[in-house]
């Protein structure tokens, strides 16, 4: 498996991503806002862009994460 392009690491499990937090111009460039939901896994990937956003303590913190499968919040998981 190949690691996420983008990992964040976020102290809340409730999560909004638009894909364009660091492009000038900003959600116009990116994707629509999603809200995505941290499990019992301790992370989640964002459908879109596929950042992966990583719970702080969470089971997935401090983990190689290219051992880890992608895990949208959703459907396909």
């Amino acid at each position: 498996m190949i690691a996420p392009p983008e990992i964040l690491r976020v102290t809340h499990a409730r999560n909004v991503c638009d894909g364009a937090t660091d492009i000038p111009g900003g959600a116009s460039l990116g994707h629509p806002r999603v809200f995505l939901e941290i499990d019992e896994t301790g992370y989640v990937d964002c459908g879109y862009c596929d950042r992966r956003f990583i719970l702080i303590g969470g089971p997935a913190d401090g983990v190689d994460q290219a051992t880890l499968h992608d895990h949208g919040d959703g459907a396909g998981r």
